[in-house]
């Protein structure tokens, strides 16, 4: 893109005021912004996607390339008192062309405004050329009254869409103790306060984005802060539509002459479901310095997990599941919780390794000469009372403001703190241990207090400020993963935060991401959904233990996203009392379970769609039916269809040039040829069908 200069400034005039945009990508700028312009106020902020028009109280409406989206909001308000303040008389705007190293060119506005008890404010507006659609918004309020002013917090870009006929959709990227769906309708009543905080002791953080839309229209709000922050982006069902909105629940005294800095947050208008804007936001931070690293071949690999002989496994069960697991075409061997003494010290259970390292050394090497992979279960800060780690180094764990603890209830552990460095030091140690002596090939990270922790009080960590425990988590995956690949460079680390929603900022250390628990098949394909979009498509998602899938054998949820697969089965035979409830049939991998089992691992080896490209905008999630997932790999186009039961037709989205014959790869039955305009059929089928259309070649 050229220099910004005068020329390549177009100067628009709403309401007697000029604004300043810059021509991007989209529809003729001059039509968006004439019909924009048109319903505006005094000043209208936009590029070639969207705009953001300030009337005289500096409440603002959003279009989308020229046409307007919402009604006039107060969008950005401090928080007094229970109320917002959020009339603001507008007083001036200036724009002004900006380059940025890390993110290119583009426009940065200022609209001011002064209140009636003296609060001065400035909204900042930036869209850069690269991202298109994404307004970057940073708020700035100053106190000139002559009193302190007690604030209880603010919020940027507040909206509601209104109703239409099909309701709404909303995708949260904040973490839920009860672990609910990260997409729901916005049935009647529905009010989420989708907190970036800690939601109890151990569930917490999520990725900061959050997401409603309609069948014609989608609003995102979030930050773009490179390291977490404890705000909120509630999502409500309204009488009359459904309303949004990033704010800081943080109250503060903004003395006379202060300021007050909001984060920086953004917002965006989109069509489709949430996938898009998910790209975009990750297109934004991968620029910041935040994105999911290169992965090794092997974080492609089939799993087996020994979890399926739970916490009191032998290493007879396990060395002699081997051979089936081999025979069937899985690669990865993981060793779950149980092998250690206590969650903390993390030294050998005498039990199960009375020679202590040597056994774990020749376990592991029991498993590589099969051809296999070892992987091990380790739940970082998490110790237990009772523990030495604990009773050497209290002085580690993390506090809250009245001193107490912040427990993992799981395992009836307290947190340590990621921001204090003889913490990291330790668990740095243990990683090189485990993968550079021990001789595993990777660890699976687990524990749903992995995901978030609260703010710490602890005064021995000399914290310049209690959130610094926040921003630090991310830091502390980095130097695990660091450590793991510094021991083997190959080495694969699983960052498994139980049932919590993904943590953007920890992506960098992380190697794969699984399901995490998952309550259903649906939380298997739209987990997947997000992370593809978040991580970029040829990272690695795995669906998790297809035992916790519907039914306890979904595999279409998985192979058909283009996630790696995961079990737990046991063999030859089955955990006799097992403590945790087991899927219908139990976990015994016999007869036409085992049959089963073999189809699938024997169809994700030989199509591998996890290394294929996943097209998540061609279809809308929440209300296109059947439910659809499409990837392309190697010039074939692979679709998945989901729903209990469904007759009728499908399209076949994405195609290329020429024509396709379609395979029902599962059935093993040719259903025909489509093309780009022709690219209906019709089918019919129960809980899912799995598609490959492959170039027909001439003759």
């Amino acid at each position: 893109m050229p220099p910004i200069g005068r020329r390549s400034v177009l100067k628009l005039v709403a309401g007697g005021m000029a604004a300043s945009t810059l021509p991007f990508a989209g529809m003729p700028l001059a039509h968006a912004a004439a019909r924009v312009a048109a319903g505006a106020g005094r000043a209208v902020v936009q590029d070639g996607e969207l705009a953001i028009a300030f009337d005289e109280r500096l409440h603002t409406r959003l279009a989308r390339r020229g046409e307007f989206a919402t009604g006039w909001h107060a969008s950005e308000a401090l928080l007094v008192d229970g109320q917002p303040l959020a009339d603001f008389q507008f007083t001036g705007q200036r724009s002004e062309g900006v380059r940025d190293r890390r993110h290119g060119s583009g426009v940065r506005t200022i609209v001011s405004g002064r209140a009636a008890n003296g609060v001065e404010k400035q909204v900042e507006v930036t869209f850069l050329a690269r991202y298109p659609g994404l307004a970057l918004l940073q708020v700035r309020y100053r106190n000139t009254g002559d009193a302190p002013l007690e604030v209880d917090g603010w919020r940027n870009s507040g909206y509601s869409l209104e109703e239409r006929e099909g309701g709404f959709w909303s995708f949260s990227g904040a973490t839920h103790t009860d672990r609910r769906d990260w997409v729901q309708p916005l049935v009647e009543g529905f009010d989420q306060r989708n907190s970036l905080d800690m939601d109890s002791s151990d569930y917490g953080g999520g990725t900061p984005v959050a997401n409603i839309w309609r069948r014609d229209i989608g609003l995102a709000v979030g930050h773009v802060e490179p390291v977490p922050h404890r705000l909120e982006m509630p999502v409500r069902r309204t009488p009359n539509g459904a309303s949004i909105a990033i704010q800081s629940p943080h109250a503060t005294t903004l003395a006379p002459g202060a300021e007050l800095a909001t984060e920086r947050t953004f917002v965006s208008l989109h069509t489709g479901d949430y996938f898009a804007v998910l790209e975009l936001y990750r297109r934004y931070m991968e620029a910041e310095g935040i994105a999911a690293p290169e992965v090794p071949a092997s974080a492609f690999a089939p799993v087996w997990c020994a979890w399926g002989y739970e916490r009191d496994f032998t290493f007879d069960q396990v060395l002699g599941t081997l051979p089936k697991v081999k025979e069937l075409g899985f690669e990865w061997v993981v060793l779950d919780d149980g092998w250690q003494n206590n969650e903390g010290d993390w030294q050998l259970d005498p039990k199960k390794f009375p020679n202590g390292d040597a056994d774990m050394r020749r376990f592991v090497a029991d498993i590589k000469a099969q051809g296999l992979r070892p992987r091990l279960w380790l739940a970082p800060l998490a110790a237990d009372p009772g523990s030495e780690v604990l009773f050497k180094h209290p002085d580690w764990l993390l506090l809250d403001a009245d001193g107490g603890f912040q427990t993992v209830t799981w395992w009836n552990s307290l947190t340590q703190c990621p921001g204090h460095q003889p913490v990291v030091d330790y668990y740095v140690a243990l990683v090189k241990k485990i993968i550079g002596d021990w001789g595993f090939e990777g660890l699976k990270l687990d524990g749903h207090h992995l995901n978030g922790v609260a703010a710490c009080h602890n005064p021995a960590h000399n914290h310049a400020d209690p959130d610094e425990s926040c921003r630090a988590l991310p830091r502390f995956w980095e130097a695990i993963h660091r450590a793991a690949h510094e021991a083997n460079p190959e080495a694969v680390v699983e960052l498994c935060p139980c049932g919590t929603a993904l943590s953007f900022h920890s992506l960098p250390g992380t190697d794969q991401f699984p399901s995490s628990d998952p309550l259903s098949s649906w939380q298997v394909r739209h987990k997947g959904k997000t992370f593809k979009a978040l991580a970029g498509s040829r990272s690695s998602y795995a669906g998790d233990h297809v035992e916790l899938s519907d039914n306890g054998d979904d595999w279409a949820s998985s192979v058909g996203i283009g996630a790696v697969i995961s079990t737990k089965f046991t063999w030859p035979k089955d955990v006799e009392n097992p403590k945790l409830t087991p899927p219908p049939g139990g976990l015994l991998l016999a007869g036409e379970r085992e049959q089963l089992w073999e189809k699938w691992v024997g169809l994700y080896r030989e199509h591998m769609l996890p290394r294929g490209e996943y097209l998540g905008a061609l279809y809308d999630i929440g209300f296109d039916r059947p439910e659809a997932h499409a990837i392309r790999k190697d010039g074939a186009m692979y679709y998945t269809f989901y729903a209990p039961q469904y007759q009728g037709p499908v399209q076949l989205r994405g195609l290329g040039k020429g024509r396709y014959k379609v395979r029902d790869l599962f059935n093993g039955v040719d259903l025909g040829v489509v093309d780009a305009k022709a690219n209906t059929l019709q089918v019919s089928f129960n809980r899912f069908l799995f598609l490959q259309a492959t170039p027909e070649v001439a003759a």
